[in-house]
């Protein structure tokens, strides 16, 4: 159960109106996950599903390779929900499921293109350290070029938010999930 009840749009406040109306009306069209927590708080709900909906749907990162950014942030912090709703479409995009399997439980994927290995690579060791050696930078630059580095660092930026924000109110996976990470 999360921690925070589920809100009533009928009792939303004037700046909750025009989030949720703003969520709806973009390329989400439903509120769900991080959103629903975010809510209860419409100046950072506002700014997050702003900044979420350009991560996701409009950065200069294919689908494959922001859903495997996304996949690598949501296993390091066991999103429990994160990955059941990314973990899918990264499959989706072309990411091999031996590969997401491997994320999943901690393991180094074997991914065959290289553009893979260099967002994997930059993401983990992001990640793990708090930083990015020269040589996983320049490879990561080489392969994706610079505004596609920016708009990497990002995604893993902006859902490593909504993996804190969904661990931290307990948003539950939809009745008869397994959680991928076997902790609520």
């Amino acid at each position: 159960m999360p921690r925070l009840p589920e809100l009533d749009p009928a009792k939303f406040s004037p700046e909750q109106k025009k989030v949720h109306e703003a969520i709806l009306a973009g390329p989400r069209g439903k509120v769900v996950g991080p959103l629903k927590v975010w809510l209860n708080n419409p100046g950072l709900a506002e700014h997050a599903q702003a900044l979420g909906a350009y991560a996701r749907f409009n950065s200069s990162l294919p689908p494959r390779l922001s859903e495997l950014a996304i996949c690598v942030t949501g296993a390091f912090w066991k999103a429990n929900f994160e990955w059941f709703a990314h973990a899918p479409l990264a499959i989706k995009a072309g990411i091999d499921p031996a590969a997401i399997e491997a994320i999943r439980v901690g393991a180094a994927p074997k991914l065959t293109k290289s553009d893979e290995q260099a967002v994997y690579d930059f993401a983990a060791e992001l990640l793990k350290t708090r930083r990015v050696s020269d040589a996983t930078f320049a490879r990561a630059k080489q392969e994706l070029g610079e505004t596609s580095v920016i708009d990497l660092v990002g995604i893993i930026g902006y859902y490593g938010l909504v993996s804190v924000t969904l661990n931290a109110f307990e948003i539950p996976l939809p009745e008869g999930e397994k959680l991928p990470f076997g902790i609520k």
